[in-house]
């Protein structure tokens, strides 16, 4: 049968051969060249007359007949009544249908035969079957055993190293705590160091607070450093504690797995609802063990975890010890420096005073020196008028005509007059330069002292600042880690 609208002349769509119609020639090159199928009796459905002796055929445009207007269709040629046959005989069709029912028959005694012989395997097979699974939960018990007992030697071994390690880890808390407690003087005693350096200029002095503080920061570093090493090698054994609590754990784990595997298993009827098919699996091979190594290794297990234990307790003893050692250095270092920071602070309050008091006796130079100032600048003051009058009363002199212009004694008097006040003036402003060179030197003086006394004050309130930083101090049951 061909494909309903496939071209003929495509190159998949060769020319076929029908086993019932003849091939014809094409009618057309274009239009015609695709061909619907029809059942034989069913081409014109809505046609009143049979089809089985009409064929709508298409004419070439050059044919000189021409269709009837009417629409019937031409009568089908005698060649062409051959391809309106059916495709087979009434003899292929009952050779088909006995071949058919002889293929039934022999199936169907082939099925009986299998069902036969099916149940006689089943019967011989089943008590091979309860046999071997009686065998298989009693060995299966007997492992149960086995496994209960280096469970419960795990069991033991496994609190006891937990204790051991949970002792360490206390231990190694107490380290930590104590190193951290350092911290804050440490950062104390490093801030006073820095905060001291912002003293000025000559009291940037290297006194006795400065070496007291250097030497407790060496001090702090150095027991920091003990006591941190001593914790990592506390932290390297409990990496070995948990490494053989992981060995017990894990053994004691698969120990109850395969515990509850082989219960399970124990468990295990035909009625079960979990078993199922597993093809291939009695071919594979995943034991890795035999009885005598499986007992060595849970042996073995045991056997580290005691060492790991016996060396916690050596380094509980070492980190006690170092404890106290420690805490009894720290504490005598910050009483010395605290010591040297309170002399230091009675030095400076006592050379801050000393500086006031000069600094007051300044001020009162000062102030009766500005009155001074004051006096001479407004004697000066007032001798400028009289010079005034002397000079204009010259100058007035002066207009007098010809011989009247003589040198009197008014004129003499006035010239005395003159020289005499202005020489007054020179002397008076004299003094006021050097009145005012004498303030100018008093207020030099006073500057200098109020930057002493600035500096002075500045390390005042930088040794009190690191006194009241300093009052805080780890208690001695701290500094051995106890919080």
């Amino acid at each position: 049968m061909e494909f309903l609208g496939t071209t003929q002349v495509a190159s998949y769509c060769g020319s076929r051969k029908s086993c019932l119609f003849p091939d014809l020639p094409p009618t057309s090159t274009t239009k015609d060249t695709y061909q619907s199928y029809y059942l034989p009796g069913y081409r014109h459905l809505c046609s009143w007359r049979p089809s089985l002796l009409h064929k709508v055929v298409s004419v070439p445009p050059d044919s000189d007949n021409q269709f009837n207007p009417s629409g019937r269709p031409p009568t089908i040629l005698p060649a062409l009544r051959s391809s309106l046959h059916a495709r087979y005989s009434p003899r292929d069709w009952h050779h088909a249908t006995a071949a058919q029912l002889r293929g039934s028959e022999a199936s169907r005694y082939c099925a009986g035969r299998m069902n036969t012989d099916s149940m006689r395997l089943m019967q011989d097979k089943d008590q091979l079957t309860y046999q071997m699974q009686e065998d298989s939960k009693r060995n299966l018990g007997q492992r149960m055993s086995n496994i209960d007992f280096w469970r419960s030697e795990l069991i033991y071994e496994l609190e006891s190293l937990l204790k051991e390690t949970q002792a360490l880890e206390t231990a190694k808390k107490r380290l930590e705590c104590a190193v951290d407690e350092l911290q804050g003087p440490l950062k104390v005693a490093l801030e006073c160091l820095y905060y001291r350096e912002k003293r000025k200029e000559i009291d940037l002095v290297h006194d006795d607070v400065e070496k007291n503080l250097i030497k407790e920061v060496d001090v702090f570093k150095e027991c920091q450093e003990i006591l941190t090493k001593l914790a990592q090698k506390i932290g390297q054994q409990l990496e070995i504690n948990r490494d053989a609590q992981h060995a017990l754990e894990q053994d004691l784990a698969d120990k109850t797995s395969a515990h509850f595997i082989d219960e399970k298993c124990f468990n295990l009827r035909n009625t079960s609802d979990s078993i199922a098919f597993y093809h291939g699996v009695e071919k594979i091979d995943g034991t890795i063990s035999v009885p005598a190594t499986w007992a060595k290794f849970s042996e073995d297990n045991i056997r580290n975890a005691q060492h790991a234990r016996a060396n916690s307790v050596k380094l509980r003893e070492d980190a006690e010890v170092a404890l106290e050692t420690t805490s009894e250095e720290m504490w005598n270092q910050y009483v010395s420096t605290n010591l040297a920071f309170n002399h230091r602070i009675a030095e400076v309050a006592d050379a801050k005073n000393k500086l006031q008091a000069q600094l007051a006796k300044i001020l009162q130079e000062i102030f009766q020196t500005e009155d001074t100032i004051m006096l001479l600048e407004r004697s000066i003051k007032a001798k400028e008028y009289p010079l005034k009058v002397a000079q204009t009363r010259l100058v007035g002199r002066t207009n007098r005509p010809n011989m009247e212009l003589c040198r009197d004694a008014p004129q003499l008097q006035l010239v005395t007059e003159v020289y005499t006040i202005d020489d007054t003036l020179q002397t008076l402003k004299r003094r006021l330069q050097e009145a005012r060179d004498t303030l100018q030197m008093l207020m030099v003086n006073k500057s200098k002292l109020e930057h002493d006394i600035s500096v002075k004050a500045n390390s005042f309130f930088i040794d009190r600042k690191c006194m009241d930083m300093r009052k805080v101090f780890p208690s001695p049951p701290r500094l051995i880690g106890y919080t």
